[in-house]
């Protein structure tokens, strides 16, 4: 676990940006648990790619006017028990920090993972994310 003064701001970086932070496996199990609608999830870290390039891509790829419903995000070594519940979500994808997952209707439908994030520039990650939202934001299931 990671000492509070050190991650605070790196949790702020999204969460005041719009993304809720979710810090036990309730609040994980009432979001990602939903039927209906979209969600995007940010797996924090304090490494350098998220830093770099996870969390500044995140923030980017909702800029746009089609973006996820809800936004959250856990912060891996500092949030175990809801960054171990939505991991649980994430299957079968290995545990991944940071990483980025997006949820349709409760269902899984588009994951980068950290191999993907370490080396991708923000702009890209943002424009991977904006792909799968054009895909899977806004639309109905049939």
């Amino acid at each position: 676990m990671y000492p509070p003064e050190l991650v605070a701001p790196l949790a702020k970086d999204l969460t005041e940006f719009g993304f809720n932070g979710l810090s036990t496996s309730q609040e994980v199990d009432n979001v990602l648990s939903k039927n209906e609608g979209t969600t995007l999830v940010v797996v924090n870290s304090v490494c350098g790619c998220a830093a770099a390039n996870a969390r500044p891509g995140a923030k980017m790829s909702i800029q746009g006017d089609i973006k996820p419903d809800n936004l959250v995000t856990v912060f891996a070594g500092v949030d175990k028990e809801a960054t171990d519940r939505a991991r649980e979500f994430l299957l079968p994808y290995p545990p991944s920090s940071p990483a980025i997952a997006l949820f349709k209707d409760g269902k899984l439908v588009h994951m980068l993972e950290r191999h993907h994030i370490e080396g991708a520039t923000a702009e890209m990650i943002a424009e991977n994310l904006k792909l799968a939202y054009n895909k899977f934001c806004g639309v109905s299931s049939s």
